[in-house]
């Protein structure tokens, strides 16, 4: 397939602004990680000191909050169409950050988690610009075009990049401007750009909520929403907790980088890259676990990312690593994550292709669901331990139970709808 092949088939204005849609929500949904110090610092300073367990929740409710209105967006897509609902989602979010820059010298902590909740908006555009993107092209042409669309999760990496940087120069607050600023554009690139696919091209189905119960009745369902919820939401949920993580461990170790750490600006600006580093591999290598799957089978690529995953939480929780070490450990682990995203991915449109944009949905609540725990559990293990050993050792055998689960499943799908599949399963 060739990339001039988008432009003659379907719509390549609408693939490039659900790309631009996803991409820039994907930043705006996950922008509280590397802020949270600053924020935290800045509420410090007003009077309010967040326990840990109060900051993993105003890390985790973007997260929560996102998972569960992906099926909401999914449905809104259906009976309204894409583009009608991605405005007023993108909508919901720009005011969201407008009130955040506005009131940021005042905003109390309980403002904080709704500013939180409608970020969450953002993390739902997976369930909008997915479908609109994919509806104008054929069956050939949809691996490549929701490839593109579902880019977004290189949002992520520009946070950590550019977040602490700009905070530092200007000030937590000017984040949220500059994330407002740019919404607004792409707001309007999508108003221009953006149409939904006529029904002489896509034939709707519509989905209603009876059609998610029936699926989730389905065994197999549950089966995926749990592979799911331990890689995606390892990914989202590390990638949230990243900079945390790594200030509260290892702030006076960067010595060892020839990083001053008595400069505690550069050290959050710093461990902001470091996270980016660790959060790029995982958000890169998901192509890369859906062609091992494709290889070597979905169910044998699972074992080995989630093996290595373990064996690294294993290392995390009981090894006293040095700053370099945590690093090159946590770049390993999104690695993995992210592959394992992939090869579940290659495992879904098999068993479930009739099914497959609810089930996008499910999962991927399922994913963000995951990513909530994991926050949470680890602002639990630091406040109750004071360090992260406990919620390794807690993911550790989350994903052990995802291999046992594996282990249960893997038979019945390779003799059933495997069988038939015409994929390596």
């Amino acid at each position: 397939m060739k990339f001039g092949d988008l432009k003659k088939e379907g719509h390549w204005p609408t693939l490039f602004a659900a790309f631009l849609y996803f991409d820039f929500s994907f930043m705006m949904w996950t922008m509280l990680g590397p802020l949270a110090t600053e924020i935290g610092e800045s509420l410090s300073l007003r009077g309010f000191t967040m326990s840990d367990d109060q900051q993993a929740t105003l890390l985790a409710i973007p997260v929560l909050a996102g998972a569960l209105l992906r099926i909401v967006l999914g449905i809104f897509v259906d009976k309204f169409g894409a583009k009608k609902t991605a405005l007023i989602s993108q909508l919901i979010v720009i005011a969201t950050l407008f009130y955040a820059y506005m009131s940021a010298d005042t905003i109390t902590y309980s403002q904080l988690l709704w500013v939180a909740l409608g970020l969450g908006f953002a993390g739902a555009s997976f369930a909008v610009a997915l479908p609109q993107a994919g509806q104008w092209y054929p069956p050939r042409l949809q691996g490549t075009v929701l490839g593109i669309a579902g880019a977004g999760n290189i949002g992520v990496v520009i946070d950590f990049l550019f977040a602490p940087k700009i905070a530092e120069l200007w000030g937590w607050a000017s984040v949220f401007l500059v994330g407002a600023v740019l919404s607004t554009i792409v707001l309007v690139a999508y108003m221009m750009m953006a149409k939904d696919a006529p029904t002489s091209v896509y034939k709707p189905n519509p989905k209603k909520l009876r059609d998610y119960l029936k699926l989730m009745r389905d065994r197999d369902t549950w089966w995926f929403n749990l592979f799911y919820a331990v890689s995606f939401g390892g990914f989202i949920g590390f990638a949230n907790y990243m900079k945390v993580y790594l200030m509260n461990t290892y702030q006076a170790d960067m010595s060892s980088f020839g990083i001053n750490v008595m400069d505690e600006s550069n050290v959050k600006v710093i461990a902001g890259y470091f996270g980016a580093l660790c959060i790029f591999a995982g958000a890169m290598l998901r192509p890369v676990g859906g062609a091992f799957a494709d290889k070597m089978g979905g169910i044998k690529s699972l074992y080995i990312f989630f093996g290595m995953i373990i064996v690294l939480s294993f290392i995390s929780a009981f090894v006293a690593l040095p700053f370099w070490g945590a690093i090159l450990v946590m770049f390993l682990i999104m690695a993995n994550l992210g592959m394992a995203n992939g090869s579940v991915f290659q495992l879904v449109p098999q068993r479930f292709g009739k099914d497959i944009g609810i089930m996008t949905g499910l999962i991927g609540a399922a994913g963000g669901l995951g990513g909530t725990v994991l926050i949470k559990t680890f602002g639990w293990s630091q406040g109750a331990y004071d360090g992260y050993s406990a919620g390794f050792l807690i993911f550790a055998a989350m994903v052990m139970v995802a291999l046992v689960g594996i282990s249960l499943v893997k038979t019945r799908w390779r003799t059933t709808w495997g069988a038939v599949s015409g994929a390596r399963i």
